[in-house]
């Protein structure tokens, strides 16, 4: 309806207009409004975006970081010059590194499961056993003396210390072949 066509006497009419303009302004308001939270929702979604990828970029630095700090301490374990195993209670070995395959002559992996105290000389067997007992039972770190004996070394001394990891339960032990110090005595 036109200005024109309006009779403003009648009240009807009058009271019909002002509703239908009161529509028209509030659906035009609805649209704005619409468009003002598609706008903001569109804003927050992009810096959400934005966060992720800062996130996804300080993850994939930490796991260069990780990876990096694990091929060193691969390294730094598999490349010492100490034998380093993994024991439980029993003896049974679980892990060690090429240092520890070398001293007991065998290969690394063909020693996994496998027993130290098979390595350990008849006569050194109860210091070890000992040595092994002392450890669970203190969960403290403990040290001895024992002859190991393979089938290409004949009796030779090592050092070892050990301590019980209590998260696990396993002894992580380092041995030392003594008879290479001792050879520098001489």
């Amino acid at each position: 309806m036109r200005i024109e066509e309006i009779d403003f006497r009648d009240a009807q009419m009058l009271r019909r207009k002002a509703e239908e303009d009161l529509k028209e302004k509030q659906l035009a308001e609805s649209i704005s409004q619409q468009e003002a939270d598609r706008e903001k929702l569109l804003h927050e979604l992009q810096v959400h975006q934005i966060e992720l990828e800062m996130q996804n970029e300080e993850l994939r630095q930490a796991y260069e970081t990780a990876e990096l700090t694990l091929k060193r301490y691969t390294m730094v374990f598999d490349l010492s010059l100490v034998g380093y195993f993994t024991l439980d209670e029993e003896g049974k070995i679980y892990n060690l590194n090429f240092t520890g395959a070398d001293m007991l002559g065998e290969r690394r992996f063909g020693l996994v499961n496998s027993n130290f105290k098979l390595f350990v000389s008849g006569e050194s067997k109860s210091v070890f056993n000992n040595f092994l007992s002392n450890l669970y039972a203190s969960y403290k770190k403990e040290s001895c003396e024992v002859l190991l004996v393979t089938d290409k070394k004949a009796l030779y001394p090592v050092y070892m210390e050990g301590i019980v990891n209590e998260d696990d339960q396993k002894c992580l032990l380092s041995v030392i072949d003594l008879s290479k110090f001792r050879k520098m005595d001489i």
